[in-house]
Formats: C-alpha cells, structure tokens, sequence
C-alpha cells in the first residue's frame, strides 16, 4: 500500500487555496484586458516520529521531507472580450520526498514526482462562472481548504508508515480528499453572502468492467457574512454516484459541512461529514460496498497574535463498517505554531498524536513555507 500511487500527492488539494490566502500571484502581463500570473509553493520539514503496533517492534524514524502540501507551481491567465471574462489555471505539484523511496537499496535513487492536478478554462459574466476542465472536486472541498493545518504536517498513519511521499495532513482524519476530477461545473454569482456550485464530475470507477451511465454529481453550497469584529461562513456539501458490475448496483453519496468563526484573533472551526459506498481511509474515489459508511469530524481554535498563529486540531474518521466489515476509527491530535517572518516566509513547529484501535504515531515537525 505504501508505494500505490494514488497516496503518492493526494494532499495537493490543500494547495489551491494557499495561493489565495497565504501568497499574492506575481503579476507578469498585465495590458489590453489580460492578464497572466504564477504562484507557487516550496516547502520542507525535518520530522521524528515513532510509531507503535500490535504485534510489531516500536520504530523511530527521522526524516527531510516536504509537508501536507507538495511544492507546486500555478500559471493563471484571463482576458475580458465581449462583455465575457475568460480564464484558466494550469499548476504543476512536485515532490521532493523522493530518495529511495522505500523502494529498496536496489532501486536507490531519486524519481521526483511531477503531477498536473489543476489544468480547467473558466467562463465569466453574469450568469456566474462556467469551469470546464480537471480541477479539484466540490464534496468535502471546504473541509480541506479551510483546514488550520494546510501549511503544516500532519499524520502518516493513512498511509501506513512514516510517509514515503506526502504526509496526508487530516485526510482521513477528519474529511475525504476531493480527488480532482474532469468536470463541467456552473458557479452561481454571489448573492449577499451565498455561493452555490454544482458540478457534473467524471465519475469514479468501481472496477475496469463497472458500468456508469450517468456523471458523478456535486454540489456545495456556502454563506458568508461579517459582524462588528469579526465573521462566519457556514457551508454544505453534497455528492452522489451510481455504479454497476455484474449485475449488482452501488450507490455512493454523501454530505459534508461546516461552520468558521473568526473574532478578536480567534478563529473557531468545527466541520464533518458523513458517506456511503466510498473509501474510508480519507479516499472519497474509491468505491466500496453498498453497506460501507464512514463518518469524519474536526475541531479546531486558532489565536493570531501579530506574526504568530497557535493551532490546536482535534480529528478523526470512524468507517469502514460494511455488513460484518472490520471498523477503521483513526484520530488526530495536533498542536502547532506558525510563525510569518515576512509575507512569503513562513516558520511551522508541529507536534502531532495519531492512533487507531492497533497503532500509534507521535510525530514532531519543524519547517519553512515559502510562498509566492
């Protein structure tokens, strides 16, 4: 499992919302009605974790890696033309966690991991805003983008050992990865506060012969507001999906929602959600039994105080119970600290507790970010 590619940059969703809340683009044209930007992400941490099993000795593990984000690169472009605006995002994720690999003294070596995850043209007026393309799906996407952590570490129990690749930050721990998709999805224009986005997605394969004769579709809508001293977002979530193989039927479908409070330099966030059908190791693309149900939750407060942010996180996923299935109930505990040296450099010191009914990992982060 340690070496499926599908573990290897699932954390990369998170990205896509730093470039707007942790670094500004940097414009390159800017004439005639278009314009075209790039922003990017770098980032490494020294790690010590040591992990526990049933069964199994005690392991200590040092490690230079990168974060729950990859390192990426965005380029961004848009042009006004006949009362329309027209846009689109391509951006590159890069791992730099790729010696050996875990691969075996044999296969040493380095093999850096390049991976287009966002490449979708954009159409706006309006009506609101038509994305065609491959971007990052909308069930659970609020979740993880409005995650404390993003800039952090997290846990590496998801993947069942000290991360050969990414961390997977609360994947699993609190909600599903919105696996990015090619979609069609309409973006209403905001009204006094309300968003709503509905997509068709490409569906999810339960097997090479599995029939899918509809899209996948989804759906998140949001409401934001500010009071005197502060603000609120709430949002909900929605995702359904019907699969068939050898005469039998699976329906996967699920909610997800939150709530963020922010006052006086605290922030309050509590957000969840529930599914059938799907992956319960924080994979929300794999399909599964019928009967399979997963539930996940995240508590988090945050105090910033001038440069410095204090995160307390507290999550976990409770699923994998099908019809006389096994139960996964993994959790999270995370304590953190981050502090803007300038608007483009970021210090993080992490101490992270991830256990399940069989295994524990402690785990303590120090890191940069550099954004741009």
């Amino acid at each position: 499992m340690k070496n499926n590619n599908i573990f290897k940059l699932l954390p990369i969703a998170a990205a896509v919302a730093i470039s707007a809340q942790a670094s500004a683009a940097i414009t390159l044209y800017d004439q005639d009605a278009t314009t075209f930007s790039v922003d990017g992400l770098f980032n490494t941490f020294y790690v010590n974790s040591d992990s526990s099993a049933d069964g199994a000795n005690d392991v200590s593990q040092s490690r230079v890696k990168m974060g729950f984000l990859p390192n990426y690169i965005g380029f961004n472009f848009s042009k006004e033309i006949d009362g329309l605006t027209v846009g689109g995002r391509s951006s590159l994720w890069i791992s730099t966690s790729d010696t050996d690999l875990n691969r075996g003294a044999e296969d040493a070596g380095t093999e850096t991991l390049i991976d287009a995850r966002q490449v979708y043209a954009t159409v706006d007026g309006d009506f609101g805003q038509v994305l065609v393309g491959k971007d990052f799906g909308l069930f659970n996407r609020s979740n993880i983008f409005g995650d404390e952590m993003l800039l952090g570490f997290g846990q590496t129990m998801t993947v069942t050992d000290d991360g050969g690749n990414v961390s997977f930050g609360n994947i699993g721990t609190g909600y599903l990865y919105p696996m990015p998709n090619s979609q069609i999805t309409y973006r209403m224009p905001a009204m006094g506060g309300f968003n709503l986005a509905v997509g068709l997605m490409d569906p999810n394969k339960r097997s090479a012969a599995s029939e899918e004769s509809r899209p996948r579709i989804e759906a998140e809508g949001s409401y934001a507001l500010d009071f005197d001293g502060g603000s609120a977002k709430g949002w909900l979530g929605y995702m359904n999906q019907e699969s068939k193989e050898a005469g039998t039927s699976l329906t996967s479908k699920g909610v997800s929602y939150g709530l963020n409070v922010k006052f006086a330099g605290v922030a309050l966030t509590a957000s969840g959600f529930t599914a059938e059908g799907v992956g319960a190791a924080g994979l929300g693309n794999i399909l599964t039994a019928d009967s399979a149900e997963v539930d996940g939750k995240l508590l988090q407060a945050s105090y910033t105080l001038g440069a410095t942010r204090l995160v307390v996180s507290k999550g976990d996923n409770d699923g994998g119970s099908t019809d006389g299935g096994a139960e996964l109930d993994l959790k999270n505990k995370t304590l953190a600290v981050f502090h803007s040296v300038n608007s483009n450099l970021i210090l993080v010191g992490e101490w992270d507790k991830a256990e399940s009914a069989t295994a524990e990992t402690t785990t303590v982060a120090l890191g940069a970010v550099v954004t741009f």
